[in-house]
């Protein structure tokens, strides 16, 4: 039978659902914890004109019809609604169809709502779910896929019991009702979208304290269990359902050792997704779906993980360069805290042969604070994409290796940088670029680096030299990737202890001054310089009030993109730049930016 579709009207594209078939859960007189004002239906069956609630007291699974070439796995699909009703079918249909394509069986759960009386607000869910995890285990071998290859996807409290499943298997929602419930209830992976009700100050409803206060735990709801699977997290910024429910998440995953990603969507409110015809216009929120696939493909629960490649391969030459320049940091016999043992630096200009932006990239690379190169891997590839994109870009040698004499290991680096924004701001118009829209970006002491530019413009690295130090040197936005030395368990080397605990603190050269941007973060979930650097930034930024965006990769180590295989995010991760700057409205032709650095629509 066909699922019914009745659109929003917010939505503007159809999805077509697919010839399938419905399954009870239970046998009949046998639901647990049976209460006669639940039902379980979509609201577009509930919206129907024919729809009666007593023809809808059995939650129930919606088979989809099966890929044409299956990949081993199946996608267990799960609505939002608060637990109050079943509301995301038209998504839920837009997901399977993305992942049919992708070769998994999809089927979907209808469990009931409303809330059920006297009990928790999940406990009718949960049993309903773990049922389904059954359900479907048991129609393995039927349907053509590996029952130890099912994945749960969830939205808001369908996220929650996402969770729920993924994290508490080993917890029986219920009595055993028959012999299908000797079965286990666990899944393989989860996907869990902007979850609902997983810190105590939101239990049952909106964050009351944004998630944020210092005694606001993880809900104990979720056991953490030795049966807790590997996760992809996705959330936006500004969700009254906090954003910090995920990063808490994410963080005791790490504490486990179980491969996790998340990605955190600057400024979006619950239900973040965008649209995804936008292309290469569009924002990381538009396009979170093809970030779900590339999780799935990096884990190779679609069996097509391929052989890495070379990035330095991908982008060989300079073919989009236009006018090439370049010039030194410092003028002669001026710079500060000379150190005979260290290079020279230096700037390059990289105009595009077709100019379609105004802002400026600043790019530099990492090396341990020990040696940097301009024309690395780090660099090379990302100036070439951004020249491509029509962008231009300066790349910046800085100062190595480490300053002798008791200065910190950054110091003459962040001279350099600071000193670099303000020759590059002086010379922008003249080019024909706008000096107040000038980012700056580096990789793993690079990283580090352009958090120190990022976060502390107001502080002054040197004395200034002459009438350009009275420039400021502030950035209007950052990219850090895989930033070293973030926190205080890894401040001079990998994290001792993953970053993970309470007391890795962000290291105190980071002032997160008033002039602070916001900042991409992208990280490995598998980097010894841990991956919860850029989390807890990415915290404090938003206690800060500055919305910024976050993505990091299951499986990767340092240095992730030097190698990595097509269709992960490892290999797609320099469109997450375009995107973040394009959400921001940094990547307009025009001067203006948007007050609150959201384009309109």
């Amino acid at each position: 039978m066909k699922k019914t579709l009745i659109l929003c009207s917010w939505l503007l594209v159809a999805v077509l659902a697919f010839a399938g078939e419905r399954v009870a859960l239970w046998p009949e007189g046998k639901i647990p914890d049976f209460q006669t004002q639940q039902i379980a239906a979509t609201t577009q069956e509930v919206n129907a004109p024919e729809f009666k609630a007593a023809e809808h007291a059995m939650p129930y699974l919606d088979w989809y019809e099966a890929p044409a070439t299956k990949n081993g796995g199946c996608m267990l699909l799960i609505s939002g609604g608060g637990y109050q009703s079943c509301c995301d079918g038209v998504w839920i249909d837009r997901v399977a169809k993305k992942f049919t394509e992708l070769g998994f069986v999809c089927v979907s759960l209808t469990y009931r709502t409303p809330r059920p009386q006297g009990l928790p607000i999940y406990q009718s869910a949960w049993e309903d779910g773990q049922r389904a995890v059954r359900l479907v285990r048991n129609d393995a071998k039927k349907r053509g896929f590996d029952p130890e290859k099912i994945g749960a996807f969830g939205f808001s409290a369908g996220s929650h019991l996402t969770v729920l499943l993924a994290t508490s298997a080993l917890t029986p929602a219920y009595g055993p009702v028959d012999g299908l419930d000797q079965l286990p209830c666990h899944v393989n992976w989860a996907v869990p979208i902007y979850t609902a009700y997983a810190l105590t100050d939101g239990l049952t409803g909106p964050n009351t304290r944004d998630g944020d206060a210092i005694d606001v735990k993880l809900s104990d709801v979720f056991k953490f269990d030795a049966k807790t699977c590997p996760m992809a997290l996705f959330h936006g910024g500004a969700d009254s359902y906090s954003p910090n429910g995920s990063t808490q998440i994410y963080r005791q995953l790490r504490r486990m050792k179980i491969p996790a990603e998340i990605h955190l969507f600057a400024d979006r409110p619950h239900g973040f997704m965008g649209d995804p015809g936008k292309g290469e216009d569009g924002t990381a929120y538009d396009h979170w779906l093809d970030r779900v696939a590339e999780y799935l493909r990096q884990m190779d629960f679609d069996g097509r993980l391929g052989a890495e490649v070379d990035l330095m391969t991908r982008y060989p030459d300079n073919d989009a360069r236009g006018e090439y320049s370049k010039e030194p940091v410092w003028p002669e016999g001026r710079m500060p805290d000379v150190q005979t043992n260290q290079c020279l630096p230096y700037l390059e200009w990289h105009m595009p042969k077709e100019l379609k932006t105004k802002a400026i990239q600043i790019i530099y690379s990492g090396g341990s604070y020990m040696g940097n190169d301009p024309d690395g891997f780090e660099v090379a590839p990302a100036r070439r994409y951004l020249n491509e994109k029509g962008m231009t870009v300066v790349t910046m040698k800085y100062r190595t290796p480490r300053p002798q004499g008791g200065l910190a290991k950054h110091t003459t680096a962040w001279q350099d940088l600071q000193r670099a924004v303000r020759i590059v701001r002086s010379e922008a118009a003249a080019k024909g670029l706008d000096p107040d829209r000038i980012g700056i970006m580096g990789s793993s002491a690079g990283g580090h680096l352009t958090l120190m530019g990022a976060t502390s413009s107001k502080h002054r690295s040197y004395w200034p030299i002459d009438d350009l130090d009275k420039l400021s040197c502030n950035v209007q936005w950052a990219v850090a990737i895989y930033p070293a030395y973030a926190l205080t368990d890894g401040a001079e080397s990998p994290n001792a202890k993953g970053g993970n605990e309470d007391d890795a603190r962000l290291v105190p050269e980071f002032s997160f001054d008033l002039a602070t941007c916001p900042i991409l973060f992208i990280h490995g979930d598998a980097d010894g310089w841990a991956a919860m650097n850029s989390v807890k930034c990415w915290e404090q930024l938003r206690r800060m009030g500055i919305q910024s965006d976050l993505h990091t990769l299951v499986g990767r180590s340092h240095c992730f993109q030097g190698k990595a295989a097509p269709g992960t995010g490892s290999y797609t991760w320099m469109g997450r730049i375009w995107e973040f700057m394009n959400h921001k409205g940094l990547t307009s032709k025009n001067t203006a930016i948007p007050q609150d650095g959201i384009p309109e629509g």
